[in-house]
């Protein structure tokens, strides 16, 4: 964590200090479970809690001081106060000061998915020659993002920030606050339909962040995907793009049989060849922004090589462990219709010495639409190399019945009320040799199956 001047955070946050300044301040929280003595504590609002109920524990634990809004009664007496008028926008206002001060060179990261895993990729590959910081997991929101900012430490000289929003307006502000020099958009999809009502409105959201970049500033675009054009239309300089199979500036190939992909530059001809950093062609293509950027600040291949081969995904995506002899695919940290069909798809294409099978749940916020992306998946998977189709709650029933009903075997469809029973289903069927991949919403906590049969598992041990 930086240290920060506790009048300079007084001046950003145009607040006032009560009961007087404390000392050089060690760096920002709003959580007392992971506040660390130094700190100083924003008691932030919200529709279900208030930190000022947290500003005493906040001082218990080591906190220098807190921000509280101006008006609020009822706190520790004679410990530094920093009294502003709204704490969620001195907190934007605190990062943006940081931002001001740092000579730093901004990348933003949105699209529909793949933000997560491009972020780190692109940060691992910048990391390799320069001080980098990046967005700390997916704190990628009005909260989350200015935490990230203030936790760039001083010699930070790039910095890779992931975007997210799920309702339309949410990225205006976050691009105020980040003032980007680079853009990267991933993959638009049918992501918070029931927010937006449509992908052309997720795509118009996501233009947003284009136009927030200077004149001179860089855009990073697949241009084998939809709406590529009108994200080109939207970038006010320069645009570097990306495709699988197709021309672009920068070309590449789905891993092979043997994981090798090969990465091919327009400008010069030259080409890289190197072992996927993970499995399926959507991954191949989070690549190419790594080593696109990479290449742009000047990065020899070996050293875009190196760092992609390095790169480990975070928990959750598309995790490996083995359970009773079976290889497990844990890739339950988030699921949409774009993300469940190439995980399946790479899943299908995994080396497997027995037989495959899904654990699958519901794909949230999408509207309307839910039923028919749900039944849409059923009939998709009907065909395919499946010992099981596992599915939990309402919506993943909707999946299985769809599958059955396009011509999957009833025998191979397990419909579960709840976790328990389909990890019950895979501890009595699943075989040493077999593979299992899990996957759905982030609000169906499908990594609850796994960790179900592994109890199951240990208590028939014990």
């Amino acid at each position: 964590m930086p240290n920060f001047d506790p009048r300079e955070l007084a001046q950003w946050a145009s607040g006032e200090w009560q009961f007087g300044a404390p000392g050089v301040v060690g760096g920002i929280s709003t959580d007392t479970r992971t506040l660390v003595p130094g700190n100083i504590f924003v008691a932030l609002r919200g529709p279900s809690f208030d930190g000022h109920g947290f500003v005493g524990e906040a001082f218990a634990r080591g906190a220098l001081g807190a921000v509280v809004n101006a008006a609020q009664a009822g706190l520790p007496a004679g410990r530094p106060l920093l009294r502003v008028a709204d704490t969620t926008q001195a907190l934007a206002d605190l990062a943006g000061g940081y931002r001001r001060r740092l000579r730093v060179t901004v990348i933003a990261v949105t699209g529909s998915v793949g933000k997560t895993t491009v972020k780190e990729m692109v940060a691992d590959v910048l990391a390799a020659r320069w001080p980098t910081a990046r967005t700390r997991g997916n704190f990628n929101n009005a909260i989350g993002l200015p935490l990230s900012l203030l936790a760039m430490a001083p010699e930070t000289r790039l910095g890779v920030f992931e975007l997210g929003m799920n309702h339309p307006g949410e990225l205006a502000p976050l691009c105020r606050l980040l003032q980007p020099d680079w853009a990267l958009v991933t993959t638009i999809g049918p992501v918070h339909l029931e927010f937006f009502g449509s992908v052309a409105a997720i795509a118009e959201e996501k233009c947003v962040v284009l136009k927030s970049l200077p004149p001179n500033g860089v855009a990073v675009l697949r241009c084998d995907q939809p709406y590529f054009e009108l994200l080109r239309a939207a970038a006010p300089g320069r645009v570097i793009t990306l495709a699988l199979n197709a021309a672009a500036d920068y070309r590449g190939c789905p891993p092979d049989a043997q994981g090798q992909m090969e990465i091919q530059e327009r400008a010069t001809g030259e080409s890289c060849r190197l072992k996927a950093p993970l499995t399926g062609a959507h991954h191949a293509a989070n690549a190419l922004f790594a080593a696109a950027v990479g290449r742009a600040f000047g990065l020899a291949w070996e050293d875009i090589r190196a760092a992609l081969e390095r790169f480990r995904a975070g928990p959750l995506r598309w995790e490996l462990e083995r359970l009773a002899g079976a290889t497990i695919v844990n890739d339950a940290y988030n699921a949409n219709p774009v993300s469940m069909a190439a995980a399946v798809q790479s899943f299908a294409n995994l080396p497997v010495a027995g037989a495959r099978w899904l654990v699958l749940g519901g794909m949230l916020e999408l509207g309307p639409a839910s039923e028919q992306y749900h039944r849409e998946l059923g009939l998709a998977l009907a065909s395919g190399p499946w010992a099981g189709i596992v599915t939990v709650g309402s919506l993943g029933a909707v999946i299985a019945h769809a599958a059955v009903g396009a011509g999957l075997n009833p025998a191979h469809a397990f419909p579960c009320d709840d976790h328990a029973a389909a990890a019950e289903i895979l501890a009595q069927r699943v075989q040493p040799g077999d593979a299992v991949l899990v996957k759905a919403s982030r609000g169906e906590r499908l990594e609850q199956v796994v960790a179900t049969w592994k109890e199951r598992l240990s208590s028939r041990n014990d």
